[in-house]
């Protein structure tokens, strides 16, 4: 019968608190529709808790010695997750997608390594400090974007496709009332300038107009 060791023990109850973590970032991550939901940052998370264990005790548990250096494994997963972070970001048009995801798997990453590195206390402040100040900083930036003003954005589209009629649904169910202030065409496009203003809900409304069919740019200008 095998025996656990109380470091076996303790990296399991790290192992456990990995797992509760992760689970409640991605949750989060989820309840917004984001790509990368509670199975991406679970996995993250565990993996990188499991690595650190691993780093720290696995070999000493075979050869009978502590290692010289307990971090040499874990300290690759810093660059592991830089890998998985960019794939989840991706660009359309001007716009920038997926930073705020890549940021939550490292994030989820280091409390995973955390864990794993015996911290339990540093990882549950990390995660709560997650859970309760970026919805309060996301309120804050919109309201803050509200306080600037009016946005004026010229948008390009393909001519014929009812996207125009799209756009405008989209900015009214985010709280926005739009304007357009001019319209010209050029080779195939419609190009057109509108001011939009209001009180915002959801994400950020160049990225809601970025990824509507037919859209090819959404460009801030000056209002």
């Amino acid at each position: 019968m095998w025996q656990l060791s109380p470091a076996v023990g303790i990296s399991l109850q790290m192992l456990g608190l990995a797992f509760v973590l992760s689970v409640a970032i991605g949750a989060e991550r989820e309840y917004r529709h984001k790509d990368a939901g509670v199975r991406t940052h679970l996995l993250v998370g565990l993996g990188a808790a499991l690595f650190t264990v691993v780093s720290a005790y696995g070999f000493s548990e075979l050869t009978g010695d502590r290692p010289s250096d307990p971090g040499r494994i874990a300290a690759q997963v810093v660059t592991g997750i830089g890998f998985l972070g960019a794939g989840v970001i991706f660009t359309r048009s001007t716009v920038v997608h997926g930073l705020t995801t890549a940021a939550t798997i490292w994030l989820v990453a280091a409390v995973g390594m955390a864990c794993g590195a015996q911290l339990p206390i540093v990882a549950i402040a990390v995660t709560a400090a997650y859970l309760v100040f970026v919805p309060v900083l996301g309120i804050l930036t919109r309201r803050l974007a509200l306080a600037g003003g009016p946005r004026v954005l010229r948008l390009s589209y393909r001519d014929g496709q009812g996207v125009l009629r799209r756009v405008l649904a989209t900015a009214t169910d985010m709280g926005f009332q739009t304007a357009v202030l001019s319209s010209d065409r050029s080779e195939g496009l419609v190009h057109v300038q509108a001011r939009f203003s209001g009180k915002p809900r959801g994400q950020d409304l160049v990225a809601a107009l970025s990824e509507i069919d037919g859209v090819q740019r959404v460009t801030p200008e000056d209002g």
